[in-house]
């Protein structure tokens, strides 16, 4: 399978909430980003059936700090059968009066937060005759070069915008914290391959600043 040359993107942020899959009500973020929410962000750059994305590595530039917050959040959706319902019939009740749905929630954030992602992508079994590695390369450095993305990329939460900058292969070096602690079972990814997405966890350990997902074992 093809795969591209190795990325670095160095991403900040001043919020960010990895949220824990176990807390049912309150917002708690993990130590650090995800593999997932990295490549939420590189898929927001550069996305294309054609190929997909591999986080290799993960460095924490900034020590890790927390931010507890009170916020109000919608406690319900509009229910699928009400949706079904109008589009059949087309009339129905849509509407959801947040003044009566309002909940406070508290929630524990990361704060200051900066990390460098290494990645690759790889070839898919959707490239077509005109598709090839280079060309994808170009085009992901181009536009993180410059900027673009096709959405702002997000640290969790849509509230939590990222700031990216990509990173050459010739560029000084950028220093991680240096620190070393077991993170514990994290979210990897999830699965798609199934009838309904599953869950993939590994257990994370940061090591000198870097999290190194290249051989790690993923369970569902």
């Amino acid at each position: 399978m093809q795969k591209s040359r190795p990325f670095r993107l160095k991403v900040s942020g001043a919020n960010a909430c990895f949220t824990r899959p176990e807390m049912k009500v309150e917002r708690v973020s993990y130590d650090v980003m995800t593999p997932s929410a990295a490549r939420g962000i590189l898929e927001a750059i550069l996305w294309k059936p054609a190929i997909r994305w591999k986080v290799l590595q993960i460095d924490v530039l900034k020590p890790i700090r927390w931010e507890s917050v009170r916020r109000n959040e919608v406690g319900t959706v509009i229910p699928v059968r009400n949706i079904t319902t109008a589009m059949k019939q087309g009339k129905g009740s849509l509407g959801l009066y947040i003044e009566k749905e309002r909940q406070q929630r508290a929630g524990l954030f990361l704060r200051d937060i900066a990390y460098m992602i290494h990645a690759e992508f790889e070839m898919t079994d959707q490239a077509g005759p005109e598709d090839n590695v280079t060309k994808f390369e170009q085009m992901f450095i181009r536009r993180a070069s410059n900027g673009q993305c096709f959405h702002r990329p997000y640290f969790g939460c849509r509230e939590f915008p990222v700031d990216f900058e990509f990173v050459p292969k010739d560029a000084e070096p950028i220093w991680t914290i240096g620190e070393t602690r077991d993170l514990g079972w994290m979210l990897y990814d999830m699965d798609y391959n199934g009838k309904e997405p599953m869950p993939q966890f590994f257990h994370a350990r940061m090591e000198n600043g870097s999290i190194n997902l290249r051989n790690m074992e993923v369970h569902s």
